[in-house]
């Protein structure tokens, strides 16, 4: 549980360093670079620990699957409160098929045992 709490809390970060942004395309592009960096170090301090702490209970391939997981959900909330984007249908099928992807990757191994 730690290091899912840790990796929602470091795409929350990730997600508005890469695009809180947007909303405000006035902003010179070299002070939105150095904000995003300033921001995105709260990301690295929460996705390295999530990653060290959670290898052993997950291997390397689910980290990254549940990492990517964790970030669609995060940008789609993002996207429809912040930014005010509409979720088009294809956008919905899309994202189910990655959540289909996400299910065989945590199913378990099957025994090498005869």
């Amino acid at each position: 549980m730690r290091t899912v709490l840790l990796l929602i809390a470091s795409n929350f970060f990730m997600t508005i360093a890469w695009y809180g942004h947007l909303r405000h395309r006035g902003v010179a592009l070299w002070k939105v670079i150095l904000i995003s960096w300033g921001i995105a170090l709260f990301e690295y301090c929460l996705q390295v620990p999530a990653n060290r702490w959670g290898y052993g209970q997950f291997t390397a391939f689910q980290l990254k699957i549940l990492q990517e997981i964790i970030t669609l959900l995060m940008f789609v909330a993002f996207a429809l409160a912040y930014l005010r984007e509409p979720m088009r249908w294809n956008y919905a099928v899309a994202f189910l098929f990655i959540l289909a992807a996400a299910y065989f990757a945590f199913l378990p191994s099957p025994s090498s045992e005869p």
